[in-house]
C-alpha cells in the first residue's frame, strides 16, 4: 500500500511545531481527507498520540511518524507534503498524484 511522504523541509517544520507545542517527539502527524472545500475534498493535518493500528497506516518520513486512516489513504496514496517558507507562499503544500483539480487555496482538491 502506498504511503504519504514528507519532504525534509516539511519534516523539519513538523518537528518545530511539536517542540513549540511541547508535544512528545513520538507524536505523529495525522494526514486526512474530509469532504468540502471548493473542489470537493480538503486536506487536514493534526497531531496524533494514539494511532489505531487496525484503521490507520503508519509510516515514517525524515524522522516524523505519519498516520493516515485507510479511508483517506485511497485519496492520498503517493502524496508528498512539502513546506514552503517564501515571500508569496508559506505553509504546507500537497503534491497529490491522484488530484485532477486543485483550488487556489492549496487545501482543496478533486479526483476523477
Amino acid at each position: 500500500m502506498s504511503q504519504v511522504f514528507l519532504t525534509e523541509s516539511a519534516a523539519q517544520e513538523v518537528k518545530r511545531l511539536l517542540a513549540e507545542n511541547q508535544l512528545a517527539a513520538d507524536t505523529a502527524l495525522r494526514v486526512s481527507v474530509v469532504g468540502g472545500g471548493c473542489s470537493g475534498f480538503e486536506y487536514r493535518l493534526d497531531f496524533e498520540t494514539n494511532p489505531d493500528a487496525a484503521n490507520d497506516v503508519i509510516c515514517e518520513s525524515h524522522g516524523v511518524k505519519v498516520v493516515v486512516d485507510k479511508k483517506s489513504l485511497q485519496f492520498l496514496a503517493g502524496t508528498t507534503i512539502d513546506y514552503q517558507n517564501g515571500i508569496l507562499q508559506r505553509g504546507f503544500v500537497f503534491h497529490n498524484p491522484l488530484a485532477v483539480r486543485t483550488c487556489g487555496c492549496g487545501t482543496s482538491f478533486s479526483i476523477s
